[in-house]
């Protein structure tokens, strides 16, 4: 099982935590799913296939920032454990 971080700028209210967790969860291979809203991640645990997350993501109307520092698919970048 690997956990896998990615930055989701938009985020801001409980709404959008349990818009996340919802579609996140329903991914095959999501074992956990964890929005902290201060910092503005979605942390997912499993083996479930990054297009299959990042679709989920972005079904629930959220855009992933690749660019941040260290997380998924950021240049340079690796992912946090």
């Amino acid at each position: 099982m690997s956990m896998t971080v990615y930055s989701v700028p938009g985020v801001t209210c409980g709404h959008c935590k349990a818009a996340i967790e919802t579609e996140v969860s329903a991914v095959r291979g999501v074992d956990r799913v964890v929005v902290d809203l201060d910092a503005k991640i979605v942390s997912v645990e499993g083996d479930a296939a990054d297009a299959d997350i990042r679709a989920a993501i972005d079904e629930a109307g959220y855009d992933i920032d690749d660019n941040a520092p260290g997380r998924a698919g950021a240049p340079g970048g690796s992912l946090l454990p």
